[in-house]
C-alpha cells in the first residue's frame, strides 16, 4: 500500500504574484500541514509556545522590516538537555524589491505587530519523547522571521520605511539567548525549515564561533538547497530574485568571505556555492523534487506563459513523460551540486524522492509510523544517528516514482 500523504489545498490560498514573481509561502504552509495533520492525526494536544519579544533589539538597530522587535519561541529543556540547545530558522521566502517589501512588512513575514502569540511545536520541536526522541528535552527554540533575507540583510530604504535588518536580528537574537542560559551550552543545532534552511547554512559556522569551544555544534538545513537552476523559458528566475534580496537588503558585506572572493554576491546567496567551505557539520535533508523549486524556480507562471505546466506544477501525477524528465535532470543537478559536500565525512546527507517542502517540523515527515523513511530510516532517526555520531548518514532516494513512503504535495 502506498503510504503517500496528498495533502490538497486550494492554490490561490499559498500562491501569490508579486510583480510577477511567483511568492509560495512555504512557512505558511509548513505551518498548516503541521498544525492539520501533524497535530490532528499524531498529536492531539500540541505543545503551544509564547512569543518572547527581544526588547534589546530595538537598541542595536535589529528589527523587523517594519521597525518592530523581532522575537523568538522558547520553551526551556530539562534534565539531560537541560544545557543543550536546538535554534530552529523559521522560514517563509524573501522580498526583492520596494513594492513586496512593503507588503511583507504589514504580515508576520515583515512585522511582530503580526506575528501568533502562541504556535504549536510538533517535530523536531516537540516535547514528547514518542514524536522527537533524540530532542525533545532540549531548549527548543523558533526564530521568528521578519526580515526577507535569510537574516543577513543590513541596510534601510527611509523613504519606504523599511529596515533591512536580518543580520542585526541574527545577532541580537543568540546574544539574547547565551544570556538565558546558552553561554553554558554542551550540545546545540541550528537548524531551518526553506528560507531559514538557507539561513542555517549562511549562519552555520558564525554560531560555531559564538559558543563555547568545548561543546559540540552542528547544523542542519531542511528544504535550504536552492539551486541556480535555469526555469522552463530557458531564464533563471530564481537567480532573478535573489540578485534583488542581495542588492536591496545589503546582503553582500554578510555573505561568506570565502564565497565572494570567487564568486558574484549573487552566487554566494545560492547553497551550492556555499556548502563545501562550511567548516562545522552539516546536514543536508532535501526532497529531490522540492516542490517550492517546482513551483517558484523551474516552472514559475512567468516562466511559462502559456500554461504548458500548469497542472504538473500542482500536481506531479498530472506531469507529461518530458516533464517528469525535466524534473529528472532537476534532481541529477542538486545531486552533482553535493558531492564535494558529500566527501566530507563530518557531514550528513537525507535526499528522498519526494514532492515534498520541509520535512523537520511536520509531525508526519519528521517521526511517525508512516514517515518518509530511505533504507528504512526516518528522518529524526537519520539526523540523530548522525548528530550523536551513533552511524553516517549519506543517504540518497532512487529516482521518482521508487519511494512509496512519500507525503507527496499536491495541489488544486
Amino acid at each position: 500500500m502506498k503510504l503517500s500523504l496528498v495533502w490538497v489545498v486550494i492554490a490561490f490560498a499559498f500562491l501569490q504574484v508579486v510583480n510577477g514573481f511567483l511568492d509560495f509561502n512555504e512557512t505558511e504552509l509548513s505551518f498548516i500541514e503541521a498544525y492539520d495533520y501533524g497535530v490532528s492525526e499524531l498529536s492531539y494536544s500540541p505543545l503551544m509556545v509564547g512569543l518572547t519579544l527581544i526588547t534589546s533589539a530595538g537598541a542595536k538597530g535589529a528589527v523587523c522590516l517594519d521597525g518592530t522587535l523581532p522575537g523568538y519561541h522558547w520553551h526551556r529543556g530539562y534534565g539531560s538537555g537541560a544545557n543543550s540547545w536546538l535554534i530552529q530558522l523559521e522560514g517563509g521566502g524573501w522580498c526583492n524589491n520596494i513594492r513586496n517589501c512593503v507588503y511583507r512588512k504589514k504580515t508576520r513575514r515583515g512585522s511582530s505587530r503580526y506575528m501568533e502569540k502562541q504556535i504549536p511545536f510538533t517535530g523536531i520541536l516537540s516535547e514528547k519523547a514518542e514524536e522527537n526522541p533524540d530532542f525533545f528535552n532540549w531548549n527548543r527554540v523558533k526564530l521568528r522571521y521578519c526580515d526577507g533575507a535569510s537574516f543577513t540583510g543590513d541596510s534601510e530604504n527611509k523613504a519606504a520605511q523599511l529596515q533591512f535588518r536580518g543580520q542585526r536580528i541574527w545577532l541580537a537574537a543568540m546574544e539574547d539567548l547565551m544570556s538565558k542560559g546558552m553561554r553554558n551550552v554542551k550540545q546545540a543545532l541550528l537548524s531551518g525549515c526553506s528560507a531559514g534552511g538557507l539561513a542555517s547554512i549562511l549562519h552555520c559556522d558564525e554560531f560555531r564561533n559564538i559558543l563555547p569551544r568545548t561543546s559540540k555544534v552542528k547544523c542542519l538545513s531542511d528544504a535550504g538547497l536552492f539551486l541556480d537552476a535555469v526555469d522552463v523559458s530557458g531564464g533563471r528566475t530564481l537567480r532573478s530574485m535573489y540578485s534583488g534580496v542581495v542588492r536591496l537588503q545589503g546582503v553582500q558585506h554578510n555573505l561568506p568571505r570565502m564565497c565572494t572572493i570567487h564568486h558574484d554576491p549573487t552566487s554566494c546567496f545560492f547553497p551550492q556555492n556555499l556548502i563545501s567551505n562550511v567548516q562545522t557539520p552539516l546536514f543536508i535533508l532535501n526532497a529531490a523534487y522540492d516542490s517550492w523549486q517546482i513551483q517558484s524556480s523551474i516552472a514559475p507562471p512567468s516562466a511559462d506563459p502559456h500554461g504548458h505546466w500548469h497542472d504538473c506544477r500542482l500536481n506531479h501525477a498530472k506531469c507529461s513523460a518530458s516533464q517528469i524528465r525535466l524534473l529528472q535532470g532537476f534532481r541529477i543537478q542538486m545531486l552533482n551540486a553535493i558531492k564535494g559536500f558529500s566527501m566530507s565525512r563530518q557531514n550528513g546527507l537525507f535526499i528522498n524522492s519526494c514532492f515534498s517542502h520541509c520535512q523537520t517540523e511536520r509531525q508526519d515527515t519528521w517521526f511517525a509510523g508512516n514517515s518518509p523513511r530511505i533504507r528504512n530510516k526516518a528522518i529524526a532517526t537519520a539526523v540523530g544517528d548522525w548528530y550523536f555520531d551513533r552511524a553516517g548518514v549519506k543517504v540518497i532516494d532512487c529516482p521518482y516514482p521508487c519511494d512509496h513512503s512519500c507525503h507527496n504535495l499536491v495541489f488544486s
